[in-house]
């Protein structure tokens, strides 16, 4: 018997699978194609798309099933109604567009199941993971709940994942600690998502020391509220502030006085472990200045307004009874009040020369230096061997360097030393040691020549220089011009010639007759 190779492939198979599919076939359309639903769908009512209000209210299969052969897949006749979800998808800050790029290949019935009765719940992640950092809150810190059970999706959203109840973090946080959730929410507030993103930022493991205000000292202990005054968002912590004086102000014991920079003397450790820096004062403490009591210059605790001259002080200590002014500090130095100097510069009456050298007292007669006399003759009236013939300027020819070492410019004098005077010796015309009263008359010096014969007065510089007291005068006749403005020139004829009585007594007729003749000896 020869044996069959196809085997269930016979006639007789073959018929019999046609006739089950014809049959089946046939069922379907007899019963309106229910015995491919695997249950009702959900007729939740929301906003119609497609026609229809809610999933219940689809009439055809087809609707939303595609048949193998066909290019549509569910998914895209999914978008085909839910237009708002693919416009999302682009969008990886959407919610769809979040989940797309977590996970591409993702149906949209794997997180929407159906056919599981009309109130069914549509949306159902179960254990799909969801990118829930996404969003601005990470489940990190929330894995379990305080009973220990992990937590569910409805446990915070219990009216679908779209919606969040807000009394959910603090109805779940009471379980965990009651007291420390009721403080935590009158002091900054029950919008726990306003601040806390899931993964504990501002909790137990907050550090403060990363941000630019350390917690230290005594600032530790501070509870967060105290600083953070009605703080209701993330905002509102950071804009905390930082300086000292806004939180202690109330705790200023100096009123002010000292500014509001408390950290200058203060530190975090506590208010009575505090240290002053003078020098951040304009009034810098040195030498012994350092070793005062702060209230011997602060009386009564006043700071400000405080007096910073030396005499404000130190008027009860000042030997001198004020005859060097008020400025201590011109002469003496913080270190000590006999380690004194005194900078004579500084005054109208500068110290050089021999001066230098000169103490004190020399000049500031029974300790009296207010009013000391600045002119040289009220020390050396004594010294003055001219016995003021000069006058009561001694530096007009002498410096501070020596006495002897003195020069006189007698050009700085009411008579300047020209030709033959500037070499003569002091003594030829100041005789007896006489200088002051001295006539600056030529005559009085070179009285009236013989051969002058008393004609022509006392007035010698008319006619001579100090050049040269024998020259014979040459210049213009004075009084007498001729015809061409010349002045008359008679020679070498002598005055005596002419002016045989006088100066002024000379006739052109002594010599000249009316007609112009004459002998006298000179040019017409």
């Amino acid at each position: 018997m020869q044996s069959n190779k196809l085997g269930c492939f016979t006639a007789t198979g073959i018929f019999a699978t046609l006739v089950t599919l014809i049959a089946i076939v046939g069922m379907a359309f007899a019963s309106g194609s229910r015995m491919f639903i695997a249950g009702n769908l959900n007729a939740q009512v929301g906003d119609a798309l497609g026609g229809v209000a809610s999933h219940a209210q689809i009439a055809q299969c087809s609707a939303c099933h595609s048949a193998p052969w066909e290019a549509t897949t569910m998914a895209g006749r999914c978008m085909d109604c839910h237009s708002d979800v693919r416009a999302q998808l682009p969008g990886p800050s959407q919610l769809h567009g979040a989940i797309a790029k977590h996970d591409p290949n993702r149906a949209c019935r794997a997180c929407h199941p159906e056919h599981r009765g009309a109130s069914a719940v549509l949306t159902d992640l179960g254990t799909i993971p969801f990118p829930h950092e996404t969003f601005e809150f990470s489940l990190t810190g929330h894995q379990k709940m305080a009973s220990g059970a992990a937590f569910a999706c409805k446990d915070c959203h219990p009216e679908g994942v779209t919606k969040f109840a807000p009394d959910t973090c603090e109805s779940c946080h009471r379980q965990v600690d009651a007291g420390f959730t009721v403080s935590h929410a009158l002091a900054f507030g029950t919008d726990c998502l306003a601040c806390h993103d899931g993964v504990d930022v501002f909790g137990k493991g907050f550090m403060h020391a990363v941000f630019n205000f350390k917690l230290d000292g005594k600032h530790a202990q501070v509870e967060c509220a105290k600083c953070h005054l009605e703080a209701r968002t993330v905002v509102d912590l950071q804009s905390a502030p930082q300086d000292c004086y806004s939180c202690h102000q109330k705790d200023d014991e100096h009123e002010g006085r000292f500014g509001s920079d408390c950290s200058a003397c203060h530190n975090p450790s506590g208010w009575d472990d505090a240290l002053f820096d003078h020098n951040l004062a304009d009034f810098k403490l040195a030498g012994k200045h350092t070793d005062v009591k702060c209230e011997q210059c602060h009386i009564a605790k006043v700071f400000k307004g405080t007096p910073q001259d030396c005499y404000s002080c130190h008027q009860k200590d000042d030997k001198h009874d004020g005859q060097y002014g008020k400025d201590c500090a011109a002469c003496h130095n913080p270190s000590s009040w006999k380690d004194a100097k005194l900078d004579h510069n500084l005054f109208a009456f500068k110290l050089d020369g021999a001066h230098v050298n000169v103490a004190c007292e020399k000049c500031h007669v029974n300790g009296v230096f207010r009013g000391t006399p600045q002119d040289c003759y009220s020390c050396h009236a004594k010294d003055d061997n001219h016995d003021g013939k000069f006058g009561k300027d001694c530096s007009a020819c002498h410096t501070t360097s020596s006495w002897k070492d003195a020069t006189f410019d007698h050009n700085l004098s009411g008579f300047p030393l020209s030709g033959g005077h500037a070499g003569l010796p002091c003594e030829r015309c100041h005789s007896g040691g006489q200088y002051s009263g001295l006539s600056a008359s030529c005559s009085t010096c070179h009285g009236d020549p013989p051969y002058h014969a008393g004609l022509f007065g006392a007035n010698c510089a008319s006619c001579h220089d100090t050049n040269n007291w024998s020259a014979v005068y040459r210049g213009p006749h004075p009084g007498i011009a001729n015809e061409g403005g010349r002045g008359v020139n008679h020679g070498s004829t002598s005055c005596h010639t002419c002016h045989t009585s006088t100066l002024h007594s000379a006739t052109c007729t002594a010599c000249h007759d009316g007609n112009g003749g004459g002998d006298g000896g000179g040019d017409d």
